[in-house]
């Protein structure tokens, strides 16, 4: 499977940088953003650095790619979780934002003394309100979800992208 990724992602590298022939240099059209995340709690401690890369094909479509690195700890379980996936974004009118992005995640845990390492698909598809041409929030659904494998709670998530 990750054979399969990297083999997208210089793919779509190859074809990006071929359409530098336009009016608009191919950089002029890539905004890079992500996310950042930390909590604290009751023994409990979650970091998150989340980096995307997209470029705006036009004012209604966007495709992207994005990597991430997570660490938790609770009690005596932690784990380290290293991401990537593409983003495709569609705004049907300014304010609104549809999404959809695949997702691989490679799980590393650890329960006391016991190790785990496993990797798994997941496929977002969302929606959210764009506060200005930068900053997006909204909520996005794994259709993918299973319980046994996910690191989540839940199949549905918060987005809040940040894109400059």
């Amino acid at each position: 499977m990750q054979r399969y990724f990297v083999l997208t992602l210089l793919f779509l590298s190859y074809f990006s940088f071929s359409q530098d022939n336009d009016e608009n240099g191919f950089w002029d059209n890539v905004r890079y953003g992500g996310g950042l995340g930390v909590s604290f709690g009751n023994n409990t401690t979650n970091i998150a650095v989340l980096p995307s890369a997209i470029y705006d094909f036009n004012d209604q479509f966007s495709l992207g790619v994005n990597l991430g690195y997570q660490y938790a700890k609770r009690n005596d379980i932690s784990s380290n979780v290293y991401s990537g996936g593409i983003l495709s974004l569609f705004n049907p009118i300014p304010e609104i934002q549809l999404s959809a992005e695949f997702e691989q995640l490679f799980v590393n845990s650890t329960f006391n003394d016991i190790k785990d390492s496993y990797n798994y698909p997941a496929l977002y598809i969302g929606s959210a309100y764009r506060v200005n041409e930068y900053f997006t929030v909204g909520i996005r659904y794994d259709v993918l979800y299973n319980s046994n494998q996910t690191i989540y709670a839940s199949a549905f998530s918060p987005i809040v992208r940040v894109f400059f």
